[in-house]
């Protein structure tokens, strides 16, 4: 079951990147005192990597055992490891190497010096995924325990930025990757955005996740917000396809909500 989106607007990025990252080490806080660990789907882009850099800013950051919080990737730009652009280096600088994070638990996804294609790269990330899957399963005690592990392991948070043209993660509008239904990962070799080629997690892969939260600021992104919440077609509008199974969540600037439906706004402002 999916959860239908919800929306919270705040005045201006600068509050918008705050309010994400008290956010975060709440929502992160809760899931270690249940599971006694958490995972967490991270995003690149300006807002993304402007929440991260406001978490490790923040005075509650060492109320969250960072050492026990599993980090995955959206997606990532198939390029040489150290390219500034990468999702990967950003989140690092921001964040992760100024927490105790466990470098066992930082899943990063392959670089051009390990991988001659994005496939290549996909099909290890799909891996590892699975793998994690696997040893979760293997540790599940509980009574409920499915027979069989998934592919997946336990996406508490997915945090996703949503470009001028729709797109999430890696995920371009009409092309192969949002239309994929099988695989977890691909790899993506017409990205609009350069650098061209990505690797990106599956629609959905994404949709698996337990929250889903759409982190948007800026009035060039109004337009596919608008669209989005509107109920268009993943196809053509990627941003309208996550939902989280409990929670989907939008988090977004005044500039970015111009164009949501009221009713929206109504029942998400708090």
């Amino acid at each position: 079951m999916s959860a239908d989106p919800r929306v919270s607007i705040h005045p201006d990025s600068t509050v918008l990147m705050a309010a994400i990252a008290a956010r975060l080490i709440t929502k992160l806080v809760d899931i270690q005192d249940k599971h006694g660990e958490a995972t967490v789907v991270l995003t690149g882009g300006s807002m993304g990597i402007g929440s991260l850099k406001a978490v490790a800013e923040s005075p509650a950051a060492p109320a969250v055992d960072w050492s026990k919080v599993n980090f995955w990737w959206g997606d990532e730009r198939f390029v040489s490891a150290d390219d500034p652009e990468r999702n990967a280096r950003q989140a690092h600088e921001a964040l992760l190497e100024r927490i105790s994070a466990d470098p066992a638990r930082i899943h990063v996804p392959g670089s051009t010096e390990e991988f001659g294609t994005p496939e290549e790269a996909a099909a290890d990330y799909a891996r590892r995924l699975s793998d994690a899957a696997a040893a979760e399963h293997a540790a599940d005690m509980s009574d409920d325990r499915p027979e069989h592990p998934a592919a997946l392991p336990r996406f508490d948070i997915v945090l996703l930025g949503v470009g001028p043209d729709a797109h999430v993660a890696s995920l371009f509008p009409e092309q192969a990757g949002i239309r994929e239904k099988e695989r977890t990962v691909v790899g993506v070799h017409n990205s609009p955005k350069p650098p061209p080629a990505r690797v990106s997690l599956t629609l959905p892969a994404i949709n698996t996740a337990s929250e889903v939260w759409m982190v948007v600021a800026g009035d060039d992104k109004a337009g596919a917000v608008g669209l989005a919440l509107a109920g268009a077609n993943p196809v053509q509008v990627p941003a309208a396809g996550p939902r989280g199974r409990r929670e989907t969540l939008w988090l977004i600037d005044e500039n970015a909500a111009s164009r949501v439906p009221e009713q929206l706004v109504r029942k998400g402002a708090s």
